[in-house]
């Protein structure tokens, strides 16, 4: 068997689906995950002085070895897909962060070239799986382009969100409102009228960085600069308790789930 079979065989291997179900709990989690990831970045960076570079060179390797394990691992675990996303969500941030303020790029083109970036992801995904489904993520390839997707979505996510409220001076208020509004009617359009499921699905991931982007910059900036003045150490912290009690809640669940599986695979055996 040639080198190049094994590499497919690998990427092909069936497993259990590795992303969870879409629920209140997963929505929330995910929009205080956007909101840590712009707050934890600048404590990171800015509170504690670690600066742009350091920062986005050590969160970048903690993700890449978080994102090592979510991928060996053969099912989903709350823990570790949750912290995944966090990281995620700060190493989007940050590279939006180095291509505005480290190289200049301003956010009216990167914002498009991450749009770009996106959408070019899913056409390889769906040329190459037939589906963008969440719920048949139960192979290594699909599993690869689920991440790619996820980071293109944080990292525009947080240029369409600082485009608003600073590039064009809207403030952090005002863009939550219309974030808000857009995931509201996109929700109305899979409720009322029937939309595709995954579509609206993936539109609503992505309009809920540019929310929590915008959540988080209104509590964490100061006064002076539209924000409430909270500060990032506070608001990182708080949110972070809360994911992490949630994710608690989600792991406890899980193994309840698989106490019954395991209970009623017995008796079948029995």
């Amino acid at each position: 068997m040639s080198a190049t079979s094994l590499s497919i065989n690998w990427l092909d291997r069936r497993m259990l689906n590795k992303v969870p179900e879409v629920t209140l709990i997963f929505w929330i989690i995910k929009v205080l995950a956007t909101t840590v990831g712009e707050t934890a970045a600048d404590f990171l960076n800015v509170t504690l002085g670690i600066g742009l570079t350091l920062t986005s060179i050590g969160m970048a390797a903690v993700l890449l070895g978080v994102l090592l394990v979510q991928v060996r691992s053969g099912r989903y675990i709350p823990s570790v897909y949750w912290l995944t996303v966090v990281l995620v969500s700060i190493v989007g941030t940050l590279i939006t962060d180095n291509l505005s303020d480290n190289l200049g790029v301003s956010l009216m083109v990167t914002t498009p070239v991450f749009a770009i970036l996106l959408s070019v992801t899913f056409m390889l995904w769906y040329a190459s799986e037939k589906t963008l489904s969440i719920h048949s993520i139960v192979t290594m390839r699909r599993e690869l382009f689920y991440w790619a997707a996820i980071l293109f979505t944080f990292a525009l996510g947080t240029a369409a969100g600082d485009l608003m409220a600073e590039r064009l001076n809207l403030g952090y208020f005002p863009s939550l409102l219309i974030f808000a509004a857009m995931i509201a009617f996109i929700t109305g359009l899979y409720f009322i009228f029937k939309v595709n499921a995954v579509l609206c699905f993936w539109l609503a991931y992505i309009l809920t960085r540019p929310l929590g982007a915008s959540c988080g910059d209104l509590l964490s900036q100061p006064l002076k600069d539209g924000g409430l003045g909270v500060g990032t150490t506070i608001t990182s912290f708080v949110f972070l308790a809360i994911i992490v009690g949630l994710v608690r809640r989600l792991t406890i669940e899980r193994r309840h789930a698989d106490a019954r599986e395991a209970a009623r695979s017995g008796a079948v055996e029995g």
